[in-house]
């Protein structure tokens, strides 16, 4: 049995709680898991002056994975900086993977079965911004290069062959941002030469977004640069049960995050309320990094059967608390056995 290293990251909010619950899944588990903990957040900035210390970029690297909760980013606090941005920056974690799956819910359409690949480093999320005339006039750079957008490309075409899915769309806006989409469209055509087996279609991001409302089930692989792909899978996952069981991926060539997508809930910290079907989910797709593809497979299957009993919290019309969903996941995992 292999051992794996997962370095949790708890953040603020309900992140501390969500990260908590996975780490009693994955112990359930018949595994051989090393944890370890490292701090980001707004409360480690206000007790150490960094949301992202040296050292917690240092445990990632050391880990094979790591799992990490939600944090709190205040636009308002000067010199202060987003570190799941920087993180991604730091580490290379330059593809971001967002499944969007139909849940035996109501609140999710059927027959969808779709991937979102975003760019994770560059493009609008680039850092690179100045105030001019005074502060009258804001100006961020958009950067968008070859080496960016090749790697990003050719990892959602090789996602697509090996999860035996037919067809990629490439997302861009390349009508009016003609250098920068314009170059991210120009890779694309060369890399898919490579590729007879799957079919390139290319989509404005704008009708893209229209075409997730109408038709959501038309798309199998969506790539696209970094600020498109963040608001396209918010989008996307309204279609399958909304931030409560949406999870992502970081994946870059010598780390990887995985994580819940919705925020750290201030609201909702202590009172039981709090989802951690997200952040099982990103569990699950780090079991898959990991090559621990039927731990991987028991952890989703009891999620959906949750689900499906409604065995969940309020938002997905459930009435269990937390910690309840947890156990029932732990449960479920153990009839499976």
């Amino acid at each position: 049995m292999t051992r794996h290293r997962i370095c949790l990251l708890h953040g603020d909010g309900i992140g501390p709680e969500v990260i908590a619950c996975a780490e009693q899944v994955l112990r359930a588990l018949p595994l051989d898991l090393e944890f370890t903990r490292a701090e980001i957040g707004f409360g480690e900035y206000q007790r150490s002056g960094s949301p992202l210390p040296d050292s917690t970029l240092q445990e990632i690297r050391h880990a094979d994975a790591a799992l990490f909760g939600a944090v709190t980013t205040p636009p308002n606090i000067p010199n202060y900086f987003s570190p799941v941005v920087r993180m991604r920056q730091s580490l290379e974690l330059f593809a971001n993977f967002r499944p969007c799956r139909s849940i035996p819910h109501a609140s999710s359409r059927a027959g969808i079965d779709l991937l979102i690949v975003r760019e994770n480093t560059e493009g609008l999320y680039s850092g690179i911004e100045r105030l001019e005339d005074d502060g009258n006039r804001a100006i961020t750079e958009r950067v968008i290069t070859r080496k960016g957008s090749e790697r990003i490309i050719r990892k959602a075409f090789d996602t697509a062959r090996q999860t035996g899915r037919k067809s990629v769309h490439v997302v861009h806006k390349a009508n009016v941002l003609r250098q920068t989409c314009g170059l991210f469209r120009t890779v694309a055509f060369e890399v898919a030469k490579e590729y007879p087996d799957i079919t390139l279609q290319e989509m404005l991001v704008d009708t893209c977004a229209m075409e997730l409302v109408r038709a959501p089930e038309q798309f199998e692989v969506i790539v696209t640069t970094n600020l498109f792909g963040d608001i396209l899978s918010d989008e996307a996952c309204m279609f399958v049960g909304g931030l409560g069981v949406a999870a992502s991926a970081n994946i870059g060539a010598d780390a990887a995050v995985f994580e819940p997508v919705h925020g750290s809930a201030p609201t909702l910290v202590g009172t039981g309320k709090a989802n951690p079907i997200a952040t099982f989910l990103a569990a699950a797709m780090m079991l898959d990094y990991l090559n621990e593809k039927e731990s991987a497979e028991r952890l989703r299957n009891a999620v959906q059967a949750c689900i499906a009993n409604k065995e969940s919290t309020p938002d997905l019309d459930g009435n269990l608390t937390t910690d309840q969903v947890t156990e029932r996941i732990k449960v479920r995992m153990q009839n499976e056995e």
